[in-house]
């Protein structure tokens, strides 16, 4: 199934008030997750790994880390010519920033319509997962959809960003959305992405600013379902939304989990992002690891347990540093004690610390803090 006429758009700001803390100084885009990655790269990598080769990041703010991290896109083999990555800036109608997802799209209506592709496949970079945009596209032009609707069947997550319920007929065809369903059992909910033809898309966008329609879920699809056909597509794989710090910690942590990494990093579908050259990881006489993952570039003589540690993180001698998520180039005195923490880039633990949280509640710790 080709898929070089499907145009990629990433919302890298979307929902970055659900984790403040790390979005206060980044795009949720650009938050680090499992050791090397950002949360970007899955999404980025999803697309190029389907043949996408054009696609358009829509920022809104904070976005200096990850124009960094992006750069030309060469990492991901979208720096080219004609099509490869754009950044689209967070401007509507010239000067104000767009405050929903119908304003963001009708921020960038000229980089839509001057794509030559057919579809558009839209997604957030609120969540982890390796999905076959292939298998995607074959289902919506298989069925005939106007739009198909990526979603999963179980619980809608605590906290989850966009809660709607699809009712699906045996067909596929999506016959209502429920938004923000209050019934608590399992039900198929939206994942934050779908696929639209894109002469639709513009349609349908200036049709809801035509009308003072801002509000996706409820605007542009539970208020056309009856006007077009809208099939849904079931993805069963892992996935992980960062609604909360806590879904941050839990996503990083369910990394250890042998059958949780051959679902997200299969050697078809790669993860790809941009390269660090750093040597190799060294560990102390007396060091003990376990259980962990750990990036290159770090230094360790201490003790590690259950931690994912991203790259050139040093942990001094007799330290115990357990069930932590300890991002790059961050520093950990000797004699400390360290559990249930997240530690945000570059910081300085002091010799002979100790820091205590717990699953339901990790320590978090600014980014550039010293302690």
């Amino acid at each position: 199934m080709n898929v070089n006429h499907v145009l990629g758009i990433i919302f890298a700001n979307m929902h970055d008030e659900k984790v403040r803390e790390l979005t206060e100084t980044r795009a949720m885009g650009s938050v680090p997750f499992g050791g090397r990655y950002r949360l970007i790269d899955f999404t980025l990598s999803n697309m190029v790994n389907s043949g996408i080769n054009n696609v358009g990041v829509i920022t809104k703010s904070n976005y200096q880390s990850l124009m960094d991290h992006l750069g030309s896109g060469k990492a991901w083999d979208l720096s080219r010519k004609r099509e490869g990555l754009f950044m689209l800036p967070p401007f509507s109608n010239g000067s104000a920033e767009y405050n929903n997802r119908i304003e963001a799209l009708a921020s960038v209506m000229r980089f839509l319509s001057h794509s030559k592709d057919e579809y558009v496949f839209m997604t957030d970079s609120d969540y982890v997962c390796n999905i076959d945009c292939k298998k995607v596209l074959a289902s919506h032009i298989k069925t005939g959809a106007d739009v198909t609707l990526v979603y999963r069947y179980g619980h809608i997550p605590e906290k989850y960003a966009s809660p709607v319920a699809y009712e699906i007929d045996p067909d596929g065809m999506v016959r209502d959305a429920l938004v923000g369903p209050r019934d608590e059992g399992d039900c198929n909910y939206a994942l934050p992405m779908l696929l639209i033809g894109r002469d639709l898309l513009i349609k349908l966008i200036s049709d809801c600013v035509s009308r003072n329609l801002y509000n996706f879920e409820r605007d542009f699809i539970q208020r056309n379902i009856a006007n077009y056909r809208f099939h849904g597509y079931e993805f069963n794989g892992f996935f992980r939304s960062i609604c909360s710090m806590n879904d941050y910690f839990e996503s990083n942590m369910a990394l250890m989990q042998p059958k949780v990494r051959s679902e997200l990093f299969t050697p078809n579908r790669p993860v790809y992002t941009k390269v660090r050259d750093d040597m190799p990881t060294r560990y102390g006489l007396g060091s003990e690891v376990s259980n962990s993952l750990i990036a290159d570039g770090c230094v360790i003589e201490g003790s590690v347990e259950n931690c994912v540690l991203f790259r050139g993180v040093h942990i001094g001698k007799n330290s115990k540093v357990s069930n932590c998520v300890i991002m790059q180039d961050s520093m950990i005195g000797q004699d400390c004690k360290l559990d249930y923490v997240i530690m945000d880039k570059d910081v300085v633990i002091k010799e002979e610390r100790s820091l205590m949280g717990f699953q339901s509640y990790p320590v978090f710790i600014n980014k550039g803090s010293v302690v």
